[in-house]
Formats: structure tokens, C-alpha cells, sequence
């Protein structure tokens, strides 16, 4: 009498285990314990005085008691304050997307010579290293308090971030159809209208709007250190114990901010 070996089939997980980035067990253990090391080391380095943060709590509970409810009587000094900010938006973005050209080309390898590369890197880096409170600040020193230094200072930030941007999607693009150019014995203008920019040009576009949606935002926040706009009123309110005029400036940059996002992701949803 024959018994026939019953069948053994392979077992397989029917659960999915998420793939760690560090395989090592031990490794990543450690890595942690580190971690949590350092955190602490630099938690008690920073000398914070918790007697002060525990007095300063009845304090804000004060400033917040008396922001509401917010004062909107003084409206005509806080639209003067918001149209200067949008007035500062709008005129950065559109001097930054034009001057961000010929920077952002010139910072593409793949277009121009290294020593005019490395020259217009440079300049990229250079401006994107400083935050745009301490330029306001270097403008303000310059050419006093208003809104000349907060135009300055979103211009170069624009410069900077769409210049960055535009040359990285040049030396990202396909090559084949600027060579197809070339072949045609094109000059160096023409391979940048016919070669470059249909590839670059919807993306550039994105890049412009959400740079005018950056500059919105930024606009009331160069104002503190007294570059203009409405970020200057506020600061004037803090410093007048003003709570209920200050919570009024707040929720109506937070009004222009949600709209500014609002139209920066719809325009850009037309362009996809």
C-alpha cells in the first residue's frame, strides 16, 4: 500500500513590512539613543530660564485677554498698510521674474562657459544665504525706513529663488531638441527661443506665481524691521501695547495670505 508524501507548499507573508532605512538594528538603536542624547545636551545648553517662562505665561494670557476683540475702527490705516504690502509684492515679482532671466541662463552649465557659470552661482548662492529680514535690515540701514527697502529686499529674494530654479530646469531638460536647433545653424538667441524655452517656459511660469504668493507673505514680515507695508504697522502696535489694533493687522494678513494661496494654486493648476 502506497501513501502518497502530502504536498508542502512555500509560505508567504501575507503582511507587508515596511523596508527600514537603516537595516542594522543595532545601528539604528544607537543612532536613537544619540539622538535623544544631543537633544537633551542642547535642551540644557540653551540656559533657558524657566522661572521667566513661568512668569511670562500670566503675561500672555494677558496680551491675549486684551487683543480681543479686535479693533477694525482704524481701517483706513490698515488698508494704506495692506495695499503697500500687495504694492511691494507685486512690484518685486515682476522685477524679479524679469531679472531672474538672463541669472538663472547664466547659471546653467550646460549653456554657457564655466567662468560665467561659477559667476552667476555665485551670486545665486550669495543671496539666498542671507534671510530676507537680515537684507531688510542691510537696505533699511541704506536707505532709511519705507517701503523702497522692502521692494529691495523681495527683489532680491526673487532673483535668487527663480534663478536657482530656471537654471536647474535648463540642465534638466532634454538635449535633443536644443541640438535640433543647433543643427539648423541657429544662432545662440535662437536656440533660446526655439530650444530652451518651450521646455522651461511652463515651469518658470509655476515658479513666478508662487514666488508673487511668497512675496505676499514676506511683505508682512520685512515690515517689522521697518521696510514698509503692513508688517511695519504692526510692529507699531506691539510697541504701543495696542493688542486689539495688533489682532485686527493679524487676521487680515492671515486673510491675505489664504488668498494669495488660493490663487497661487489655481493659477498654477492652469498651467499643469
Amino acid at each position: 500500500m502506497s501513501t502518497t508524501p502530502p504536498s508542502t507548499k512555500p509560505e508567504y507573508k501575507t503582511e507587508w513590512d515596511r523596508p527600514s532605512l537603516i537595516e542594522d538594528p543595532r545601528l539604528r538603536k544607537g543612532l536613537t539613543f544619540a539622538a535623544i542624547a544631543y537633544l537633551i545636551w542642547s535642551m540644557g545648553s540653551l540656559d533657558i530660564d524657566w522661572g521667566r517662562v513661568s512668569e511670562g505665561l500670566p503675561r500672555a494670557g494677558n496680551i491675549f485677554s486684551r487683543m480681543f476683540p479686535p479693533d477694525f475702527d482704524r481701517w483706513e490705516l490698515l488698508s494704506k498698510g495692506i495695499i503697500e504690502s500687495l504694492e511691494m509684492a507685486f512690484a518685486a515679482t515682476f522685477v524679479g521674474v524679469i531679472i531672474a532671466i538672463p541669472l538663472g541662463l547664466c547659471a546653467a552649465k550646460n549653456l554657457v562657459p564655466r567662468p560665467v557659470y561659477l559667476i552667476a552661482r555665485s551670486i545665486i548662492v550669495l543671496t539666498r544665504t542671507l534671510h530676507e529680514v537680515i537684507i531688510a535690515i542691510f537696505f533699511v540701514k541704506i536707505f532709511g525706513f519705507g517701503p523702497l527697502a522692502g521692494v529691495l529686499t523681495l527683489i532680491v529674494a526673487s532673483i535668487s529663488f527663480i534663478g536657482k530654479m530656471l537654471a536647474e530646469d535648463v540642465e534638466n531638460m532634454s538635449p535633443g531638441q536644443v541640438e535640433a536647433i543647433k543643427a539648423t545653424g541657429a544662432s545662440f538667441p535662437k536656440m533660446l527661443i526655439y530650444g530652451v524655452a518651450p521646455q522651461i517656459l511652463p515651469r518658470y511660469l509655476g515658479v513666478s506665481i508662487y514666488r508673487l504668493d511668497a512675496n505676499i507673505r514676506h511683505s508682512t514680515v520685512v515690515g517689522i524691521v521697518g521696510a514698509g507695508g503692513i508688517g511695519q504697522t504692526l510692529s507699531a502696535t506691539f510697541s504701543r501695547y495696542d493688542y486689539d489694533f495688533s489682532l485686527a493687522i493679524l487676521l487680515s494678513i492671515i486673510a491675505i495670505v489664504f488668498v494669495g494661496e488660493f490663487f497661487s494654486s489655481w493659477a498654477r493648476g492652469k498651467l499643469r
